[in-house]
C-alpha cells in the first residue's frame, strides 16, 4: 500500500523576499490533507506599470480546496497576511492566528466584502495549541518588528516541523512579549525533524540589536535640532512608534502622527491591550499650532511610497505639515530592495527644500526585525532540527543560510524555490516534484496573471507607445474619408506635420497596393494596415508600437 507522506510546498516566499504562501500536506499521494501557512503579497515596481499589488497564484491549493483544513498566519505583516484582502475567496478556508493579527485580518476581510461571513477568523492565544486534521499546531512566541510574531511547531505523524515565520531574538522588544526560549528548548529536547526558517539577514554578522537600545540613541539625536523633527518608519512597527514617542517626550516635544495606516495599527494595538502607556499623539491638523522646536512628526512613507504622508510633505501637498530649512527627517527603517530609486527621489526632494536627512548610515536609528548570523546559530542550537529548509530570501540568501545550517550540525539543508515539492521524512527529505507557480497582479479590482496580455500590453505601450487608426472604406476597399489616427508617446498631435503626412501616405499606399480581392477582405486589409503602420514606426523611431486598426466598411 502507498505510504502516507508529509510534503512542504512553497508557492511564494522561497527564492524571494515577501509574498509568503506555504503549504503543508499529509497523506497518501493525491489524497493529502493540507494547511496553508501565511498568505502574503508583495508590491510592484516600475516593471509592472499600473500595478500596485502582486499576489502568489493559489491555483495549486485552490484545486485541492476540499482537502484544505485551514490557514495559519504567523504575524500581521502584509507579506504574510495581505492576500486575505484580495484572494481569500479562492481558498475559502478558516483562518487561525493570535489576537492582534486576528483584529487586522478581520479588517482586511471586511474591506474585501467578506465581513458578512462569520467565523472565518479564529483567535488562538499566544502559546496556544490546536489541531487541523493531521496537524497539531502550537504557536511559539517570538520577537519581530510587529506585535505577536509567532513560529509554528507543526506536529505530524512523521515528526515535528518548526516554521519560524519572521523573527529575531530581542531581549528588549519594548512592546509585546519576549521570545519563548523555554518553548524552543523544549522542542529541541522533544526532537524536531526539520526547520523552515527566515533567511533575510543571513549575510549580517553578529546580532540584529534590540529595540530597547534605540531609545537613548534617538533621544540624543533629537536633542541636536531646534527645528521640526520628522521621523518616518514602518507603520506596523509599533514598538518603534513607542520608542520615538518616548524619545520625543523626553526632549519636550509634542507628537503628531500622519498616515492612515498608523491609525489602523494603533486601533488594533489598543483593542488588544497594547500601547496603553505610550505618550499621547496629536492629530496632524494641530501641527500648525506647535512651535518648531517643540514638534515631532511621525509619518509613513519611509520607502518612498507616492501616496504616503512623507511624499505629500516633500512635494508641498500636505495640508497640515510642511518642512524646510532647519528641519530634519530621520529615516528609522531599512531600505527594502527594489525601493532605492523611490527613496532617493524622495530624499532629493526634501534636500531641495533645505531639509537635513538622517539615515542608518549616519546614526543609530534602526534595528532590523530579522535574525543575523549569531541569532540563527542560537536558534539552531536550541531547536536542533535534523534538516533545514531556508525560506524568505533570494537564492543567494538561501544558499548562505543552508551553509550556516550545516555548520550548525543539521544533517542536510535544502535550497529550494517556489514550486518545489519536498517530501519530509525520518530517513531523508528529498525533492520529489516541481509544480507550476506564478504571480498575480491586482488589476482593476481583479487578480490576473502577471504575464497576462493585460499587463504585458500595458508594458509594451509604456515603452513603445501606441497608435490607433480608424479607416473607412467602401465595398471595393477604396478609402472614403481621411483616416483618423491617434498616437500615445509617438507623435506630437500639435506638431510633427511632415511625419503625420508620411503616416497618412503609408495607409493610402497600403490600401492602393493590395489586389482588389484583398481589399474586399476585412481581415486581410486590416492586418496589412496594422503591419505596415507598425513597421513604419519601427523604421522611423525604433519603437515597436502597439498598433490597432479600426476598419469600417460602408
Amino acid at each position: 500500500m502507498t505510504k502516507k507522506e508529509l510534503v512542504f510546498v512553497p508557492l511564494g516566499g522561497a527564492g524571494e523576499i515577501g509574498m509568503n504562501l506555504n503549504l503543508y500536506g499529509y497523506g497518501k499521494p493525491e489524497e493529502e490533507e493540507w494547511i496553508i501557512v501565511d498568505f502574503g503579497i508583495t508590491f510592484a515596481d516600475d516593471t509592472a506599470p499600473g500595478v500596485d499589488v502582486i499576489l502568489p497564484d493559489p491555483t495549486f491549493i485552490e484545486q485541492r480546496r476540499d482537502k484544505l483544513k485551514g490557514m495559519v498566519i504567523t504575524h500581521a505583516h502584509e507579506d504574510h497576511v495581505g492576500a486575505l484582502a484580495y484572494i481569500w475567496d479562492r481558498v475559502q478556508c478558516p483562518v487561525y492566528c493570535t489576537p492582534f493579527t486576528a483584529t487586522l485580518a478581520r479588517g482586511k476581510l471586511k474591506e474585501a466584502g467578506f465581513g458578512h461571513l462569520k467565523d472565518i477568523v479564529h483567535e488562538i492565544p499566544q502559546g496556544g495549541r490546536f489541531d487541523l486534521g493531521p496537524f497539531d499546531i502550537e504557536f511559539i512566541t517570538f520577537t519581530h518588528s510587529i506585535l505577536e510574531p509567532n513560529a509554528l511547531a507543526i506536529r505530524t505523524p512523521e515528526g515535528t516541523i518548526v516554521h519560524t515565520g519572521d523573527w529575531k531574538l530581542d531581549p528588549g522588544p519594548v512592546v509585546g512579549q519576549t521570545t519563548d526560549i523555554d518553548a524552543l528548548d523544549r522542542l529541541g529536547k522533544e526532537g524536531v525533524l526539520a526547520m523552515v526558517c527566515d533567511s533575510t539577514n543571513v549575510f549580517t554578522p553578529g546580532t540584529t540589536g534590540s529595540e530597547e537600545e534605540l531609545e537613548a540613541s534617538l533621544k540624543d539625536l533629537i536633542s541636536q535640532y531646534d527645528g521640526k523633527v520628522c521621523v518616518t518608519c514602518f507603520a506596523s512597527n509599533l514598538a518603534r512608534l513607542h520608542t520615538i514617542a518616548v524619545a520625543a517626550k523626553e526632549n519636550g516635544r509634542q507628537i503628531v502622527v500622519s498616515g492612515r495606516s498608523f491609525a489602523k495599527m494603533m486601533d488594533a494595538a489598543h483593542a488588544n491591550g497594547y500601547m496603553l502607556d505610550t505618550p499621547d499623539f496629536l492629530d496632524e491638523d494641530q501641527a500648525h499650532h506647535i512651535p518648531d522646536n517643540e514638534l515631532l512628526i511621525i509619518c509613513t512613507g519611509s520607502q518612498g511610497e507616492p501616496r504616503a504622508a512623507l511624499a505629500r510633505i516633500s512635494s508641498g501637498n500636505h495640508k497640515n505639515i510642511s518642512l524646510g530649512d532647519g528641519d530634519v527627517v530621520i529615516f528609522s527603517s531599512r531600505t527594502i530592495p527594489g525601493n532605492e530609486r523611490s527613496i532617493y527621489r524622495l530624499q532629493n526632494e526634501l534636500a531641495r527644500k533645505g531639509v537635513e536627512i538622517v539615515t542608518s548610515h549616519d546614526h543609530f536609528v534602526h534595528v532590523s526585525g530579522h535574525p543575523a548570523q549569531d541569532e540563527l546559530r542560537e536558534l539552531f542550537r536550541r531547536v536542533r532540527p535534523r534538516f533545514a529548509i531556508p525560506v524568505h530570501g533570494e537564492f543567494r540568501h538561501l544558499q548562505a543560510h543552508a551553509a550556516l545550517a550545516e555548520e550548525c550540525g543539521v544533517e542536510k539543508a535544502f535550497v529550494i524555490e517556489n514550486g518545489y515539492v519536498v517530501k519530509i521524512d525520518k530517513d531523508m527529505p528529498c525533492i520529489i516534484d516541481e509544480i507550476q507557480t506564478g504571480r498575480l497582479a491586482w488589476e482593476g479590482r481583479r487578480a490576473v496573471p502577471l504575464k497576462s496580455e493585460i499587463v504585458q500590453s500595458r508594458k509594451r505601450a509604456l515603452f513603445n507607445g501606441s497608435a490607433v487608426a480608424s479607416v473607412v472604406v467602401d465595398k471595393e476597399g477604396a478609402i472614403l474619408a481621411e483616416p483618423i489616427i491617434t498616437t500615445e508617446g509617438l507623435l506630437d498631435p500639435d506638431g510633427d506635420d511632415d511625419l503625420w503626412d508620411l503616416l497618412f501616405d503609408i495607409i493610402y499606399n497600403t490600401v492602393e497596393s493590395l489586389p482588389k480581392r484583398d481589399r474586399k477582405d476585412d481581415d486581410v486589409l486590416e492586418e496589412n494596415l496594422r503591419i505596415n503602420v507598425r513597421r513604419w514606426f519601427r523604421n522611423q523611431f525604433g519603437k515597436r508600437a502597439m498598433t490597432h486598426i479600426h476598419l469600417i466598411r460602408v
